[in-house]
């Protein structure tokens, strides 16, 4: 058996999703580690992280700038229940968007400490670098690569519409201004896709507008010390293994204004031999695109006691 563990980008989140866990003090430990990183980065103010996740609103945890760090949490506290439980180790990380850096948590590279205000600062930048409503987001369904990218090729005129996420064969979501994401969405339709959805987001993730987001990223990724991982882990950008911290915190730069190419990760995967992936954090979007990407790769999310107990109950057979 050869594992991959992989980490979830933002949109599983609920309030209430680290309850699973009040008894598991290895999980409570790290969220009161996570609180104190937080509170003690410059510009955190409000209630505790752990507090808005529990006790919600859901609006307020749905705001990009909490969902980030707190999606970053939830996934790095199921692993830890993980480890706490004995569940063996991984060959491979990766994690979708925002999931990469929970992916380079577990390897080792971050720590929780150095993570949770990155990702808030990177979820800032994101935030701010396009301003609300002028950039939109959709799902593409049921055309090849080559067709959405035809369908922004049409819809641009002019503006920002771009692949952004390659989430599975025949799913592919675009971003960019608002008018040209629509005009693409159109031209997909007459493509033949069998849905062009748009999507409730707040920023045109992963387009080349968010390009000043990566400068302010760069910026920030100068001051931290990151190790080299002690796994290998694929990144989005690139569907590269580096493993000089240079060569990381450039490929998180460019991750955030370019396509996260997620079909290529689990196929990298797979190549190497992985038959097995753990998905840690809220819901199962990863558990079932790494199915409809390789059918023989088996798949567990984790996220509950029992969704632990059920994943470690399959990989000690």
């Amino acid at each position: 058996m050869k594992i991959a563990f992989v980490f979830p980008g933002q949109g599983a989140q609920t309030v209430g999703m680290l309850n699973g866990w009040a008894q598991v003090p290895a999980v409570t430990s790290l969220i009161a580690r996570a609180d104190a990183a937080l509170s003690a980065s410059p510009g955190y103010s409000g209630v505790a992280l752990s507090e808005l996740i529990a006790q919600g609103p859901a609006e307020s945890l749905g705001l990009t700038v909490n969902t980030q760090p707190a999606m970053l949490l939830a996934a790095v506290a199921a692993l830890q229940a993980w480890k706490d439980g004995g569940g063996p180790g991984a060959e491979m990380v990766a994690g979708h968007s925002l999931g990469e850096y929970s992916a380079l948590v577990a390897a080792g590279s971050l720590s929780l400490e150095q993570a949770l205000p990155l990702v808030r600062l990177r979820a800032q930048a994101m935030q701010e670098a396009v301003p609300v409503g002028t950039g939109g987001m959709a799902a593409i369904l049921g055309l090849s690569d080559e067709a959405v990218l035809k369908a922004c090729q049409d819809g641009a005129q002019g503006q920002v519409v771009e692949p952004a996420n390659f989430n599975a064969p025949a799913q592919v979501v675009i971003a960019g201004h608002s008018e040209a994401v629509a005009r693409a969405c159109e031209a997909a339709k007459a493509e033949g896709a069998k849905r062009a959805l748009p999507l409730a987001v707040s920023a045109p993730f992963h387009s080349s507008l968010l390009k000043p987001a990566g400068e302010r990223l760069k910026q920030a990724l100068e001051s931290v010390a990151l190790s080299a991982p002690a796994m290998t882990l694929v990144n989005n950008v690139d569907v590269g293994t580096p493993s000089d911290p240079a060569a990381i915190k450039d490929a998180l730069v460019r991750q955030a204004y370019s396509p996260v190419r997620w079909v290529e990760v689990v196929q990298k995967m797979k190549a190497a031999g992985i038959d097995t992936v753990i998905e840690f954090g809220p819901g199962k979007v990863l558990t079932g695109l790494v199915s409809r990407i390789e059918k023989d790769i088996k798949t567990w999310p984790v996220f509950d006691p029992a969704s632990l107990a059920a994943a470690l109950a399959a990989v000690r057979g």
